[in-house]
């Protein structure tokens, strides 16, 4: 087998699966952990049980504010012919009512955001040869909190201070009230992996929270690892996930437990819960490497495989027609 049709295979298996996944997992105070599979979204009740709150609901993003009230989006194509998309903003109240906070419309969300702080202020990006902040404060006042000239601005996260977190392509940068964005880390990607090797670079940093000291994490899709980032900007590896998931998104628990949601290469999700001794744990170096790296090759080649058995099969039919 060529390097190339490798190579074809690995495309194929990653854009045919994996376009666009979430990033949505969040917390309540009662420690029901809620997150989105892009058809629905789950509650992980504090007894292990799991049930479906929000049911046909493609949404990328959720935000739970300090009342327990959930928050997400419905997206949906409105196929070839018309090329357009839809969208509605919807509300699951603590008492379990379901609601709809921005009715039906074409296109996307506009000045509304699932990035908010504690106090629900809302912020976004606009990107242009300039990018701009914007903050929409609960009063419904929109105002620019921050400017300038990014690669390409993607996800986005407020800590319950108003200070915003945002990943330019594969740097993570931070918007403190009243200040310019400040570079925290550059560079945070890795690529070491196969998946890693194919992934679109809007899709190797995904997630990004915080934890009660307000240290910061990074979701690295595309090296199947979360990364955490010092205050000194040293970027450490305390959780990895193995093929086919990458981890996507992420919430600690009021015991430090972290609640980690992964993706595979088939967009299917997961949640897997990594108790406080598991975090930063170097672990078994040779399983790790093993299904990081061995796995996927042999999965490709098993692919390689059976689609050149399959394409001499059709050759071999298409001969015997012709001979008859």
């Amino acid at each position: 087998m060529t390097k190339r049709l490798v190579c074809i295979i690995l495309i194929a298996i990653s854009y045919t699966g994996y376009a666009h996944p979430g990033i949505g997992i969040v917390k309540d105070s009662k420690g029901n952990i809620f997150y989105t599979d892009l058809k629905q979204v789950w509650r992980i009740a504090p007894d292990g049980k799991r049930m479906i709150v929000v049911a046909n609901v493609h949404t990328h993003e959720l935000f739970m504010d300090t009342h327990d009230n959930l928050y997400g989006e419905h997206l949906w194509y409105n196929g070839e012919k018309l090329n357009t998309w839809g969208h509605y903003a919807w509300r699951l109240q603590a008492n379990g009512k379901l609601d709809t906070v921005i009715n039906p419309a074409e296109g996307f969300l506009g000045n509304y955001s699932f990035v908010r702080d504690a106090a629900g202020n809302m912020y976004w990006a606009e990107r242009f040869e300039v990018t701009r902040f914007k903050k929409k404060t609960t009063e419904g006042k929109i105002i620019s909190i921050a400017e300038g000239k990014f690669k390409d601005v993607r996800w986005m996260y407020a800590n319950s201070n108003g200070v915003v977190y945002f990943i330019d392509q594969l740097d993570l940068y931070k918007i403190e009230p009243g200040k310019s964005p400040q570079l925290v880390a550059e560079d945070i990607s890795s690529g070491t992996t196969l998946l890693g090797q194919i992934t679109d670079s809007r899709h190797m940093l995904m997630g990004i929270w915080t934890d009660k000291e307000e240290n910061i994490y990074v979701a690295n899709y595309s090296g199947q690892v979360v990364k955490k980032i010092g205050s000194d900007g040293v970027v450490a590896k305390i959780a990895f996930s193995t093929t086919p998931w990458s981890p996507t998104g992420g919430v600690f628990d009021e015991k430090g437990n972290l609640w980690l949601l992964e993706y595979s290469v088939t967009n299917d999700a997961r949640v897997r819960k990594i108790s406080t001794t598991e975090l930063g744990k170097v672990g078994n170096i040779a399983l790790r490497q093993f299904n990081n790296n061995i796995l996927p090759l042999l999965l490709v080649l098993g692919v390689a495989a059976v689609t050149v058995l399959l394409i001499g099969i059709a050759a071999q039919i298409s001969k015997a027609k012709l001979s008859c």
